[in-house]
C-alpha cells in the first residue's frame, strides 16, 4: 500500500483520477483489516490502526485542498474516532475548527474538500464551527460537551486546539458534578428505552444497558472530574482494585469483537444483535450445535454474551456510585450511620462495617437485601459492599442453603411489601440468587431462541414477579382493575411470587419443564418448612402455570363440558385466583406486544364462567337444556326490544340446530337473527362487521349458501387483508346455509377503528364470495423479520371429543400467510365438515384446533380416515398451495 505522507501527498492528487485511487486505497485496506481480524483475539489494534489510517487519508486530503489556509485551521476528530475506536463501519466524527467566523476566504475550499471526502465514501459527520460557537453549543448540549472531551488533532492548527481545550475546562463549563448529574439522567432514559434490562433478546451491543456505553459513561464522568487519558487510572485513585479493573477490560474486549464481527458481517453500522446474525456469529466465535438441540449453539453464545454485560452493567453501578460519592457528595459522605451489628449507611447506601461480616454471619448475603427492603430510605449497597457480596459468593454452600435462619431470611424478602423485584434483580445481579438456589444457576442469561420470549429466562421469572406485585398497588389499578380486585383476596401474596420465581426454573432441562419444576419447587418448599397447603398451591401452580392460558386459548370455553372439566382440574376459587393471577403476570412478562384486548377477555371469561361453577359445586353442572332454555329466552327478549316480532324470530330460529344456542353469546345471537331476518336472497352472501365485541375483537359474519370452499375464501381474503383471526365458528342450517362469524384484530393487536377499513374488508369478502375466488393483489399479512428463524415442525394429532360430538385435529406449524385457506381447502378435499376453530399465534408458531365431522355429522374415529386427512393437509403445506 502507498505510504500517505507529506511528501506522496502532492504526486497522489497529481494522478488524473484521484478520486479512484483513494477509494482504491480505503478498500485495500477495509480488505487488510478484514483479513487481520479473529475472533478469539484483541481487535484494540485493528480500532487504532483504522484511526490512523483516516488520519492520514483526511491529513493528505486537507493539505492538498486548503493549502495556505491548512495550518490556520484545525481539523479535529470526535466521538469514536476521537478516541480511536473506529470500527469497520463506525462514524468518523469531524470538526473543523475556525479562527475566525469569517469562512469567506476558504468556504470553496473546505467545500472541495467534504465533496471529496464524501465522493471517497468515507461519509463523515462534519461541524465548522470557530471556538467561541463550541463552547455555546456545548454549554447547551451535554452530548457535545461529551463529544468534545474526546477531541484530538488531526492536523492543522496546534494553537486553536489547545485553546479550545483550554475553553471547556471544568473550571468553565459543565463542571464535574453538573456533568454527572446529566450523564446519570441520560443513563436512566437510555435503559428505560429498553426496559431497564440488558437482556432483550435482540440486545444492543453499543445502547443497551451493560453495553459498550457504559463503558463509555464510566469513562466520561471519571475523565471530567480527574481529567485522566486512560481508565487504569480507576486503580490509582482507588476506585478498582486490579482484578475488576481486568474484568471490566476483558468485558469490553469481549463486546468490541463481537461488534467488529457484526460489521464485518452486515457490512454496515449494526449495533443489534438480532436473530438474523445470532447463529452465524455463534459459529464464529466458536459454539458449535449440540446434538441434542437445533439452537443449543445459538442460546450458549448469547448466555456468553448475556454474562458479558451483566458483569460490565454491575461495574457500571459500582463505579458511577463511587462517583457520586466522591464528586458530589465530598467528605459528607463518608458519614457511617449505624443500623445494626453488621450494616451501617453511608451516603444512602448499605455498608457492611468491616470486611469480615460475611465470614462471621453468612446469613448476613441475605440479610443485606431484607434491610433494603425495610428501609426505604436506602438507595442500594455501597460499591464496596457489592465487591465484598461477590467476594463472598462461596459462603453460599449447601450449609448455607440448610440453615434454618438463612431459610427464613429468604422467605421473608417475599413477604415484605415493597421492593421485591427491586432486590431480587439485584440479589440476581450480584449473584445471590444463583448461588441460593443452584436451579436457577441455570437459567441466568439463559436465552430462549423464539419469538414467544423476549427476555432471558431469568429476567422474565422477576418480570412475571414485577406484574404481580402492581396487581397490589392502586397507582395501577387502572390497568387491570380485575387483577387489582382479585389480588386483595390472596391471603399470601409471596406463595404467588414464590411460583413465579420456579414456574419456568426448569426450562433447558430436556423435559417438560412443568413437570420437573413442580419437584424442584417442592424440595424448595420443603427445605423451607412451608405448610403443606402452601406447598400444595405453590407445587400446583408451577405444574399447571400454562393450563389456564392454553384452555382459554385453545379450546371453546363456550361450551359448558369445557368449563366442568377445567373447574374440576381448578378444584377451588383459592386456586382459581392465583391461576388467573399468575396467568396474566407471565403473559405479560413473556412479550408485552403478545398481549392484547382479546387475551384479555377471553382469561376474564374463562374465570368468571369458572368461578361460578366453582360457587354452585361440581356436583351441580348446569344442565345443557337448562342452559338452552336460558340462551334463547335471554336472545328472544333482547331481539323483541329491537323491534323483531316472535313470528320472525322462530322463523329464522327454525332452521339452526340447538348447537348454536350453546356456542354464541346472547348479543351475537340477536345481531345475526336481525341480519338474518332483514335479508333476502339477492342479498347474499351476506357480510357483516362489528368492529367491537365483549372480546374486544372485530367479529365477521357471514351468512351465505353453503358451497364448500366458503371457510377457505374467507379466511384467505382476511390473510389477504391483513387480519388476525382469532376465532373461527361454522354452522350449517338444515337447508344448507353456512353461519360463519370470524374474531379478528388488525396484525397490530389492534382494533378495527377506521370507518373506511371495515367497508373495505366487507366489500373484499363479499366480492371474493360471489366470484368464488380471491383476487390476486399484494398481500398485507407480514411475517416479521425473524420469523423465518424459526421454523416450527408441523404436528397433526387428533383427539376425541369429550361428548363425542366432533373429532378434535390439533395442528402445529409455522405459521404464514394463507395457512388456514390451505387447511380449509384440504377439508374439502377429504370431506370433512368444520364446524369450529380455535386459532392461536404464538409468534412464529400457529397452534390451531379444529372441530371437524364427516358429511353425515359424526366423528372422524377411524385411525386410517384420520391418516388420510393428516397426508392432504401435510401435501397442502409441503405444496404452498
Amino acid at each position: 500500500m502507498i505510504a500517505l505522507n507529506k511528501s506522496t501527498s502532492p504526486a497522489l492528487f497529481a494522478e488524473n483520477d484521484s478520486l479512484q485511487l483513494f477509494k482504491r486505497l480505503i478498500k485495500e485496506k477495509a480488505d487488510e483489516l478484514r483479513q487481520k481480524f479473529d475472533p478469539h483475539s484483541s481487535v484494540a489494534e485493528l480500532l487504532k490502526e483504522k484511526s490512523d489510517f483516516i488520519d492520514e487519508i483526511l491529513s493528505c486530503s486537507w493539505r492538498h485542498f486548503l493549502a495556505g489556509h491548512a495550518e490556520k485551521l484545525s481539523l479535529l476528530a470526535v466521538g469514536g474516532y476521537g478516541r480511536r475506536e473506529l470500527f469497520p463501519y463506525s462514524d468518523i466524527d469531524i470538526v473543523i475548527l475556525l479562527d475566525s467566523a469569517d469562512t469567506s476566504v476558504y468556504e470553496e475550499a473546505l467545500a472541495n474538500f467534504f465533496t471529496f471526502l464524501w465522493d471517497i465514501g468515507l461519509k463523515p459527520g462534519q461541524s465548522v464551527r470557530t471556538i467561541k460557537e463550541c463552547v455555546e453549543t456545548a454549554k447547551a448540549d451535554q452530548t457535545i460537551m461529551t463529544s468534545l472531551m474526546e477531541v484530538r488533532l488531526i492536523t492543522g492548527s496546534m494553537a486553536l486546539f489547545e485553546d479550545l481545550k483550554q475553553q471547556i475546562t471544568p473550571d468553565k463549563i459543565w463542571p464535574s458534578d453538573q456533568f454527572f448529574a446529566a450523564k446519570m439522567q441520560e443513563q436512566a432514559q437510555r435503559y428505560a428505552k429498553f426496559h431497564d434490562t440488558a437482556y432483550n433478546l435482540e440486545p444492543n451491543i453499543k445502547e443497551g444497558p451493560g453495553g459498550l456505553r457504559d463503558r463509555q459513561v464510566i469513562a466520561w464522568v471519571f475523565k471530567r472530574h480527574y481529567n485522566s487519558s486512560t481508565l487504569k487510572e480507576l486503580i490509582k485513585y482507588g476506585f478498582l482494585p486490579e482484578s475488576e479493573y481486568l474484568e471490566l477490560v476483558a468485558a469490553v474486549e469481549v463486546l468490541w469483537r463481537i461488534r467488529y464481527a457484526l460489521h464485518l458481517l452486515t457490512n454496515r453500522c449494526e449495533d443489534r444483535l438480532i436473530f438474523d446474525y445470532q447463529r452465524h456469529l455463534a459459529q464464529q466465535f466458536g459454539f458449535s450445535a449440540g446434538s441434542y438441540q437445533y439452537n443449543e449453539d445459538v442460546e450458549q453464545f448469547m448466555q456468553f454474551y448475556f454474562t458479558t454485560v451483566l458483569g460490565l452493567e454491575r461495574l457500571n453501578e459500582m463505579l458511577l456510585q463511587l462517583f457520586n460519592e466522591r464528586f458530589i457528595c465530598g467528605e459528607i459522605a463518608c458519614k457511617q450511620i449505624p443500623i445494626n451489628d453488621k450494616f451501617a449507611a453511608i451516603n444512602g447506601y448499605l455498608e457492611a462495617v468491616d470486611d469480615y461480616v460475611f465470614e462471621r454471619q453468612p446469613v448476613a448475603l441475605l440479610e443485606v437485601f431484607l434491610i433494603l427492603q425495610q428501609n426505604s430510605a436506602l438507595k442500594g449497597v455501597r460499591a464496596t459492599t457489592i465487591r465484598l457480596i461477590r467476594k463472598s459468593l462461596h459462603l453460599i454452600d449447601d450449609s448455607f442453603r440448610q440453615n434454618k435462619v438463612a431459610n427464613r431470611l429468604f422467605l421473608e424478602i417475599f413477604r415484605q411489601p415493597r421492593g421485591i423485584t427491586t432486590q431480587l434483580r439485584r440479589m440476581n445481579r450480584y449473584g445471590v440468587l444463583a448461588a441460593y438456589l443452584p436451579s436457577f444457576a441455570n437459567i441466568v442469561a439463559r436465552m430462549q431462541y423464539d419469538l414467544f420470549h423476549i427476555y432471558t429466562v431469568d429476567e422474565h421469572a422477576i418480570f412475571v414477579i414485577r406484574n404481580l406485585r402492581r396487581f397490589s398497588l392502586p397507582k395501577h389499578s387502572d390497568e387491570l382493575p380485575l387483577c387489582n380486585d382479585i389480588f386483595f383476596l390472596i391471603q399470601k401474596p409471596e406463595i404467588l411470587y414464590i411460583a413465579a420465581l420456579f414456574h419456568d426454573i426448569a426450562k433447558g432441562r430436556h423435559g417438560d419443564h412443568s413437570v420437573i419444576g413442580e419437584d424442584i419447587a417442592r424440595n424448595f418448599c420443603l427445605q423451607h418448612d412451608l405448610s403443606s397447603h402452601d406447598t400444595k398451591l405453590i407445587t400446583w401452580l408451577v405444574r399447571n402455570h400454562l393450563m389456564m392460558s392454553m384452555t382459554a386459548q385453545r379450546k371453546d370455553i363456550s361450551d359448558p363440558d369445557i368449563i366442568h372439566e377445567f373447574a374440576r382440574k381448578v378444584g377451588s376459587i383459592e386456586y382459581l385466583n392465583y391461576l388467573y393471577l399468575l396467568t396474566v403476570a407471565d403473559i405479560r412478562a413473556t412479550n408485552p406486544e403478545l398481549w392484547n384486548s382479546w387475551k384479555d377477555s377471553l382469561l376474564k371469561e374463562l374465570y368468571a364462567v369458572t368461578y361460578s361453577a366453582l360457587h354452585k359445586g361440581l356436583q351441580n353442572p348446569v344442565a345443557l337444556s337448562d342452559r338452552l332454555q336460558e340462551s334463547k329466552k335471554e336472545a328472544k327478549d333482547e331481539l323483541i326490544k329491537f323491534g323483531l316480532s316472535e313470528a320472525a324470530i322462530d322463523d329464522t330460529w327454525q332452521l339452526v340446530s340447538d348447537d348454536y344456542f350453546l356456542r354464541y353469546s346472547t348479543d351475537e345471537i340477536a345481531w345475526h337473527t336481525i341480519a338474518i331476518a332483514s335479508s333476502r336472497e339477492t342479498d347474499l352472501p351476506l357480510v357483516l362487521l362489528r368492529p367491537q365485541t365483549q372480546r374486544g375483537s372485530a367479529e365477521i359474519f357471514v351468512y351465505t349458501r353453503n358451497e364448500g370452499s366458503i371457510f377457505s375464501l374467507c379466511t384467505a381474503t382476511l390473510d389477504q387483508l391483513g387480519l388476525t383471526i382469532l376465532d373461527a365458528k361454522i354452522m350449517t342450517t338444515v337447508d344448507n346455509y353456512v353461519l360463519n362469524s370470524f374474531q379478528v384484530l388488525e396484525q397490530s393487536g389492534e382494533p378495527i377503528n377506521e370507518l373506511y377499513r371495515e367497508v373495505h374488508i366487507c366489500r373484499a369478502l363479499r366480492n371474493n364470495l360471489l366470484h368464488r375466488k380471491v383476487k390476486e393483489r399484494r398481500n398485507i399479512h407480514r411475517q416479521s423479520r425473524q420469523a423465518k428463524h424459526f421454523p416450527i415442525p408441523t404436528s397433526i394429532q387428533f383427539h376425541a371429543d369429550p361428548l363425542n360430538r366432533n373429532t378434535i385435529l390439533e395442528l402445529v406449524t409455522t405459521d404464514h400467510a394463507g395457512l388456514l385457506s390451505k387447511i380449509g381447502r384440504a377439508f374439502i378435499k377429504q370431506n370433512v365438515n368444520l364446524h369450529s376453530a380455535k386459532i392461536t399465534t404464538i409468534g412464529s408458531r400457529a397452534e390451531d384446533m379444529f372441530y371437524i365431522t364427516d358429511q353425515q355429522l359424526e366423528p372422524i374415529a377411524d385411525a386410517g380416515r384420520q391418516e388420510q386427512i393428516r397426508e392432504e393437509i401435510m401435501t397442502m403445506l409441503d405444496a404452498g398451495g
